[in-house]
């Protein structure tokens, strides 16, 4: 027997019955038929699934991995004939009418599906932020998302290029977040050496912070302390406590409690890129998102007073004929690190 779909909703049934003859109601069979079911079943994976006792039933070991590739696999089935069934009456209407955007952590993502509810009123748009770039890379790979909001350090080349488009967005300045009543954060910019003994918050992620960051702080003479890994929330409690100093993107938004502020000499830069799979794009969808995605960096830029302070003095260095800041080629620093 070759094992079926409806034979996997038989034994997610079974599992969360806890017995034949409940599961039996619940599928509207009769107990025996579904016991001869099951047997067959078992047959074709090459063993029991099930103790059968006084009580009801209990998976066995080969059970709990069946039941765990369930749990997988009838989602993703569930999800496929949903999109399959979005894409065909997008294509029967002759225009593609949802879009799938993910993104890293960060202001970008909420602010980008705001602006297409603007500039494509027609267009239902879902959303799936994660905490991996190489994850949002390979759901481009597999047609699971559209577009992708990423980004990389320095010269670093994003995820999975030699077969995703990207583009970039805005390349942005890392700054330092203090407690306002930090001893650093009345000073308009700071120095990352000021900070070698402070504890540091950051999110998760895959890219190169550890790499990077140390090396920045090994530039400036020392080694980082503890570093607490969570969600932004969190880093932004940590930091707003005392427990931390965090690092963000210049664009991180105005929060109670925190003082947001450029590190002296930029020795962290951060580029913002979008991302798609060239063969799933109309390149007029494409250049829609793209600069959306610029607008929506450019308010979120316009609201942050750290991040204006910050380009006045970079306007005024250009204007008296100093080196620009530019991005290093290595040490920086990827998406979003501590919470921005």
């Amino acid at each position: 027997m070759e094992l079926e779909l409806r034979h996997l909703k038989t034994i997610r049934a079974i599992a969360e019955a806890g017995s034949l003859t409940r599961a039996a109601t619940v599928l509207g069979l009769a107990q025996p038929a579904l016991s001869a079911q099951l047997r067959r079943i078992e047959r074709a994976l090459g063993g029991p699934l099930f103790e059968r006792g006084r009580h009801g039933v209990r998976t066995t070991a080969l059970g709990e991995l069946v039941l765990e590739r369930t749990r997988i696999v009838l989602p993703a089935v569930s999800e496929l004939q949903r999109e399959a069934a979005r894409f065909a009456r997008s294509q029967g209407e002759g225009e593609r009418a949802w879009l799938r955007l993910g993104g890293t952590h960060g202001p970008l993502l909420g602010a980008l599906v705001d602006r297409l509810a603007d500039a494509a009123p027609g267009t239902a748009v879902t959303t799936c932020a994660s905490w991996s770039e190489r994850e949002l890379a390979e759901m481009l790979k597999q047609g699971r998302l559209d577009f992708a909001l990423s980004g990389t350090c320095g010269s670093a080349p994003p995820p999975d290029s030699p077969h995703l488009v990207w583009e970039e967005i805005a390349v942005d300045p890392v700054f330092v977040m203090l407690a306002d009543g930090h001893r650093l954060a009345r000073g308009r910019e700071i120095e990352l050496a000021a900070l070698a003994d402070e504890q540091w918050a950051c999110v998760p992620g895959d890219g190169c912070f550890a790499d990077c960051f140390t090396a920045a702080c090994a530039r400036a003479g020392f080694t980082p302390r503890r570093m607490y890994e969570t969600d932004t929330a969190s880093c932004v409690h940590l930091v707003q406590v005392g427990r931390a100093v965090g690092l963000c993107r210049a664009t991180f938004p105005p929060t109670p409690g925190l003082a947001i502020r450029p590190l002296a000499g930029t020795p962290l830069m951060w580029r913002h890129l979008l991302g798609w799979h060239p063969a799933g794009q109309r390149p007029g969808t494409a250049a829609t998102v793209l600069a959306q995605a610029r607008e929506a960096h450019a308010g979120a830029a316009a609201r942050s007073d750290s991040y204006a302070y910050w380009l006045a003095e970079r306007r005024s260095t250009l204007a008296d004929g100093l080196a620009p800041v530019t991005a290093p080629a290595a040490g920086s620093i990827p998406p979003g690190q501590g919470g921005g």
